[in-house]
């Protein structure tokens, strides 16, 4: 690619308003007022919220799409955003993308705004299901065949038709389902005239994308050193300063709260990936491991331009499904034992409750679970509280039928008069009966799904380049063997030599561990292998552990297979996306020379 003398010194601003649907109302006001920003970027989709939306729509035909898009962020910036000329680029269509531009220029129309707004189309897969599973497609991960009804599915489209639409002249582009950072890379490539053929252009382009999409994830949050981390309720959002070769500077908006540190940055980039060789996407396959990461000035982070690969020939299809219903009660428990009284409260209401369902002549549960919130329950063999007088039991279960569980919610709040003294409640009323959502996914050919925009009432149809499939990148090879000194062995636990956050992708999750010091990493490399992590996490994960090593941020990511109770909705688990893993990890002992133990 030729890049212009103008275009190699052009910095373009994008700020992150949304992490997920439900993040906090200040993030849009904020970055609009204080950013400086060329586009306004918000991420709102997960697996479990495409379910949420199908639901809505089957109710109301004009609902599912992300309404706290238009309703609370768009509405408090409208009238600004137009006057300053930002772009806007958002996933908040959902299922229903055209719903949403609609409600969006309803608004503008009653403020006096004028937007040309642009919805993108092909992304809804739900019309193919039949001819699909006549075809015998099956799960990518568990082999199962396709289910015969579905609430949803998407395709995991890219950011071409973004791009696409933004040269068209569109003011805000709308999407449905995309990859999170794909409403980063579309302005990207954009701006800077990147083509779906620039492979390392566009996997630093998504991953300044993949920086930003959690929101404050990038500015401080859940950052292991958490208490370094300044004024959590003026939290800045993040900005990224990016430039021509694929190199960006994350930041925030000064005066803001929070803190942009190279490890959170590093943390983040580690956040929710295999593979960091073959970080697959619809428009590239990623390969993070030399990227580099360095501390400019304070609040300021630049990352180095990564490399790339043609993506795969297919898009990722996200789908769910109803797999009967579920419900989660709970109670506390205060007073002596109070963790034997909560595991024998939670027996007995499950006890009593498949009696009446016996008696009934109804099925059984599908599944129970019981949980003892403040005894270090996730921690299995590792839990080090004993004897706590005041813990939350929390028991669930799951039924084809709602008017099971309807009886089994019934029987919960009776245990806080019939069994364990010292039982309460902080009110709340029985629990609700929701319907249990079942993800699975497979691939599609790219070539099935026609993508289009739509913009002024006309249909623009976007090319997708039939990709060969992704040779692969060569092995990483490990760090240098880590040579044993010979001095005494003092034990240290992880955190006091590495930063670490955990995430997931279905049923897997992933750890990435930072050396706080780049010399310490072939320590580490020794001290965390495959065994000594899979036998720590034994009662938890039932699958394979991989681990994979990233040289240029001194890094390692740990992949835990089958680890998550079934991930997301699906999982019956209080931490179904393996959220706490790393704080859990982080708490290990390693065997350390005296003389590193003595810099600590």
């Amino acid at each position: 690619m030729t890049t212009s003398t103008a275009a190699a010194h052009k910095i373009v601003r994008i700020g992150g308003a949304s992490g997920f649907w439900g993040d906090s109302m200040v993030a849009a006001p904020q970055l609009v007022k204080l950013g400086r920003l060329d586009y306004l970027v918000f991420d709102y989709l997960a697996e479990t919220t495409m379910a949420i939306l199908a639901s809505a729509r089957a109710k109301k035909p004009e609902m599912g799409y992300a309404t706290d898009f238009v309703d609370i962020a768009m509405k408090s910036v409208l009238a600004e955003v137009k006057r300053q000329g930002i772009k806007v680029i958002s996933n908040a269509g959902g299922i229903n993308p055209q719903g949403c531009a609609d409600a969006l220029q309803a608004l503008a129309v009653a403020e006096g705004v004028t937007l040309r707004i642009a919805v993108v189309e092909g992304d809804d897969v739900s019309a193919q299901m039949p001819a699909l599973r006549e075809s015998r497609v099956k799960d990518m991960f568990t082999g199962e065949m396709l289910p015969e009804r579905v609430l949803s599915a998407n395709a995991y489209l890219g950011a071409l038709p973004v791009a696409a639409a933004l040269a068209a002249g569109a003011d805000v582009v709308i999407t449905g389902r995309c990859v999170d950072s794909a409403v980063t890379l579309g302005p990207l490539m954009h701006e800077f005239g990147w083509t779906s053929t620039d492979y390392d252009l566009l996997a630093s382009g998504s991953l300044a994308g993949h920086i930003i999409e959690c929101g404050c994830q990038a500015t401080g949050g859940l950052h292991t050193d958490w208490e370094d981390i300044p004024d959590w309720a003026n939290m800045g959002y993040p900005i990224v300063e990016c430039h021509a070769d694929g190199s960006f500077v994350v930041t925030k908006p000064e005066g803001t709260g929070g803190k942009v540190v190279r490890a959170n940055v590093v943390e983040q980039m580690l956040y929710e990936i295999g593979d960091p060789a073959a970080y697959m996407l619809p428009d590239v396959t990623c390969d993070f491991r030399d990227v580099v990461i360095e501390q400019e000035v304070e609040n300021r982070v630049r990352v180095g331009p990564a490399k790339g690969r043609a993506p795969s020939s297919s898009y990722k299809v996200s789908a769910t499904q109803l797999d009967g219903f579920r419900c989660a009660g709970s109670m506390v428990i205060i007073g002596i034992d109070a963790e034997k009284k909560a595991r024998r409260t939670a027996q007995a209401i499950i006890e009593r409750a498949s009696r009446i369902l016996q008696e009934s002549n109804l099925p059984p549960f599908t599944s129970t679970y019981i949980e003892v919130i403040g005894s270090e329950t996730l921690y299995g063999p590792h839990a080090r509280t004993r004897n706590v007088r005041e813990v939350m039991m929390r028991v669930v279960a799951n039924h084809p039928q709602k008017a099971a569980l309807a009886m089994f919610a019934r029987e919960i709040a009776p245990s806080g008069t019939s069994w364990a003294p010292g039982t309460t409640s902080p009110g709340g009323g029985r629990p609700a009966v929701s319907p249990l959502i079942k993800p699975f996914s497979f691939t599609l050919d790219k070539q099935a799904l026609p993508v289009a925009f739509v913009m002024d009432g006309e249909r623009h149809a976007v090319t997708i380049p039939a990709s060969a499939s992704d040779a692969g990148a060569d092995a990483s090879p490990p760090p240098p063997p880590y040579v044993e000194s010979g001095e005494t062995l003092v034990d240290v636990r992880l955190i006091q030599l590495a930063y670490a956050r955990s995430g997931d992708k279905g049923n897997l999750s992933n750890i990435g561990i930072i050396a706080r010091r780049p010399e310490w990493l072939p320590l580490l490399w020794s001290r965390l292998d495959e065994a000594t992590v899979g036998d720590y996490f034994a009662h938890l994960v039932h699958g394979k552990v991989e681990r994979f090593h990233l040289p240029g941020t001194a890094s390692m990511n740990l992949l835990l297979h089958d680890a998550l109770d079934g991930g997301g909705p699906s999982s019956m688990r209080m931490d179904p996306l393996g959220k706490g893993m790393a704080q859990m990890l982080l708490d290990i002992t390693i065997a350390v020379p005296d003389s590193v133990a003595h810099m600590l």
